[in-house]
């Protein structure tokens, strides 16, 4: 068959990406999937193997892959930690929270300020399992990698509260009461519910693990 000659012809093999970093602050949908580690911790909640523990730190974390998936930059990946654990202090594990909180906002269209029983539903997962795929809005950001050169990574997701959020996603702008930002009702079906991946990897811990509450 002719495909067994395609190894010697590369006409057809994508063309070579640059290296030119995507500017600091420049607002990207991405596919966020997770390199399982193997870590699991059912004190914890964290099952499935997700998890990555560190050798050198003992620091515990997700190693996540960001994949651009529109836009000038698409099919460019970045690459960054998520903490989850690290014995130097709750730091690590709270900035983890906080961005894994910042993305589900992003990814179900929940505004950051609304408290309503819809929007607490869509903060909480039953496993780490639902954030292997999820799709958001991210903020490019810049860092210095191990060798001490400029490398670009995903440390903020960009919430429905972002005059931009609704031009990138495709949805309707959220109506504020009031004035400001806060109290922005949840959608009586929230966007969410069509959209979170199917929990058909593996089998949740039942009950509400610590992480997620």
């Amino acid at each position: 068959m002719s495909t067994q000659n395609n190894w010697n012809d590369f006409n057809d093999a994508e063309q070579q990406q640059g290296f030119d970093l995507i500017p600091k602050g420049t607002i990207v949908p991405v596919r966020m999937t997770i390199k399982p580690g193997g870590h699991d911790d059912p004190d914890q909640g964290w099952s499935g193997g997700y998890a990555t523990e560190s050798f050198d730190t003992g620091s515990i974390y997700l190693a996540a892959e960001f994949v651009v998936t529109g836009g000038a930059h698409a099919k460019r990946k970045m690459w960054s930690n998520i903490g989850l654990h690290s014995k130097k202090g709750p730091t690590w594990g709270q900035m983890g929270r906080t961005f894994i909180r910042a993305a589900l906002n992003s990814a179900r269209n929940v505004h950051p300020q609304d408290n309503s029983p819809q929007a607490a539903a869509a903060r909480r997962i039953q496993g780490f399992h639902e954030l292997d795929g999820i799709e958001f809005l991210a903020r490019v950001d810049v860092e210095k990698d191990a060798k001490g050169l400029d490398r670009n990574v995903v440390k903020l997701a960009v919430e429905p509260d972002h005059p931009d959020y609704a031009k990138f996603m495709g949805v309707p702008p959220k109506a504020t009461s009031g004035g400001g930002t806060s109290g922005a009702p949840a959608q009586a079906t929230p966007s969410y519910a069509a959209t979170a991946p199917a929990a058909v990897q593996r089998t949740p811990v039942a009950g509400k693990p610590t992480w997620a509450q």
